[in-house]
Order: structure tokens, then sequence, then C-alpha cells
């Protein structure tokens, strides 16, 4: 059986892609699947075991227009008995339209409807993955639940308990919250626990200011891994920490496919829709006293992002402290 898959593009939502790409493995053990997708998607989900093929969709970036490029891509691609984009894009509906297929799926959108065999309405008021895991679905003859999160990287082992931090959010500036503050949350557990802040190639600045800020409180006890490590390095590293505390984004979809207790800071985005899937030791941090949160935008419009500044770092504390302690 092969099987052909379009990841989303944002790690995050990769991650939360994989409780239904190993629903699609249960239902077909001896499936062989290829994927598609972003380079941050691609590295963190070719390791999946039944991984056949993987490959980097580049055609934004072509010199030929993208709709050749896309046509050409998918010749690339060869032939499948199944394929399913959780992408709603109309050139990964085009991608699945020009690959030869038995069955193709996707989101429902006008270019879905039109080009390829089923494409499923799906609401937005559940997770998100259970809405991808709702595409799948429509294959199973007993439909189920989305299973966990998986990640296949060996996890790293670290020489002594060790706190993580995540101060971005390539999202955008409204998802973060500010590193003063996570700076005072690793004070307050680096006499117990080896500190690491994590971080991407944008998010170097930020992992240079919580450094200096611990710095300055006289703690030592850290490690700024900032822009330092690979797609497989970061999801290694926070696969094998004791706690780790972050904002919405890509890192924290890493910690709950290794279950790992995880202090999860949301302002501008759903909860519901995009927090940590099934893993029972998460915690989320928000304000529900904001009227405009949830608004969903990549930077505060009113200019005062009090989802963000109201909350504080003893808040988080002390939900870092339940989950040691548990």
């Amino acid at each position: 059986m092969k099987i052909l898959i379009i990841l989303p593009n944002w790690l995050g939502d990769a991650l939360m892609a994989t409780p239904a790409i190993e629903h699609l493995c249960t239902l077909y053990p001896h499936a062989r699947l290829t994927f598609v997708g972003s380079f941050v998607a691609i590295e963190a989900i070719k390791h999946h075991p039944k991984a056949e093929a993987s490959f980097v969709d580049e055609t934004k970036s072509q010199p030929l227009s993208r709709l050749r490029a896309t046509h050409a891509f998918a010749k690339q691609l060869g032939q499948f008995d199944l394929a399913i984009s959780f992408r709603s894009n109309v050139y990964a509906t085009l991608l699945l339209f020009f690959t030869p297929a038995h069955l193709k799926i996707a989101r429902k959108s006008w270019h879905a409807s039109l080009l390829l065999d089923k494409a499923v309405k799906l609401s937005r008021d559940i997770h998100l993955s259970e809405q991808y895991n709702n595409l799948v679905n429509v294959v199973d003859e007993e439909p189920s639940s989305a299973p966990k999160s998986r990640l296949y990287i060996p996890k790293k082992s670290y020489a002594q308990p060790t706190l993580g931090i995540n101060p971005g959010a390539t999202y955008g500036s409204a998802k973060r919250w500010y590193p003063d503050k996570f700076a005072e949350v690793a004070k307050a557990f680096a006499k117990t626990h080896h500190i690491v802040i994590f971080g991407g190639p944008s998010e170097v600045d930020m992992g240079a200011d919580i450094e200096k800020r611990l710095q300055e409180m006289g703690v030592t006890n850290y490690s700024n891994l900032a822009g330092k490590t690979t797609i497989q390095e970061l999801c290694a590293g926070i696969g094998g920490l004791d706690v780790f505390v972050t904002n919405d984004s890509g890192p924290m979809h890493v910690a709950a496919a290794y279950g790992v207790p995880t202090v999860a800071i949301f302002g501008p985005t759903r909860h519901f829709e995009t927090c940590q899937w099934k893993n029972e030791k998460s915690i989320i941090v928000r304000r529900d006293d904001v009227p405009c949160a949830p608004c969903m935008k990549r930077t505060c419009p009113l200019k005062h992002h009090e989802c963000m500044t109201k909350i504080e770092a003893g808040d988080v504390i002390k939900e870092v402290k339940k989950l040691i302690e548990a």
C-alpha cells in the first residue's frame, strides 16, 4: 500500500498531523509512506519507520512558473494507492491532482471539491489533530479518535534534571511571552535543574536576551542552544527534558509527542484547537479575562498585548512546581 502524504508547512501543524499518520499505519500495516512538505516538517517526520521516501516541496522557489513546477514535481513522485493532503493550499491540491493515485483526499475547498476524489468538510471547533484525523476516517470502516502524537527521533539523555524554555514562536510576536519572565522562571529552578534555552535561527536574539538576564541574576547552570540545533537535535533535546516551559509553538508539539511534562503559555491563539494533543502531563497558562483574546493575529492589533502581559512569572512557576512534584 503506497501512500502519499502532503504535510502541513509549520512544524507544530506537522506534529499535530502525526496522530492521523499513525491512524493510517494502523489501518494499513504494510503501508509504504512518501512524505512531501517544508524543510522543517520533513526533517521531523522523515524518520518514521514506514517512510519510503521524503521530498521537500520547493516548487514555490522554482524558476519556472509554480504551476509547471508542481506538475513536474508530481511526475517525480510516482504512483500511489492513496494520496492525502493535510494542507489546504491550492498548489497542494494541484500536486495531488497531477499525481496518479487511486484515491485522493483533502480538506474541503473550492479547488479540492473540483479536482479531488474526496473533499472533506472539517469543523474548526475541535482540536487540529482531530481535524486531520477525520481525513483518515474517510477510509476507515470504523472511524476512531486520533491517537497520540508520535516522533521517531531518539530523545537525548541528560546527565541531570533538566528544564527547557522556549521563548520563540515562529507565527508572530503576539504568541511570545517575554524574555524577562522566562528568565525569572529559569532562575526559580536553576538550583535543582540544568536550564536549556531553545530557539530557531530567527530567535537567537531572544535566547541571548535571556542568557544575559540569567548572568545578571548569577545563574550559571544553563545552556543556550537558540539557533544552534538542527531540527533533529531540537526534537531529541526537547524529548529528553524533565519539564518544559514554552509558548504555543512547534517545539510545544514536539514535547507532546514525547509526553514531556509541559507548561504551555497561550495568548492570542485558540488553545482548544492547538494545545498539546493527549499529553497527560500538560498544563495551559492563559488569561480568560482578556475579552479580545483569542484574536488569532500575528501581532497585537490593539498594541497592549494584555493576553501575554497579564501572565506573570509567578503564575508559570506555580504550575511548573506542580509538574515537578507530580
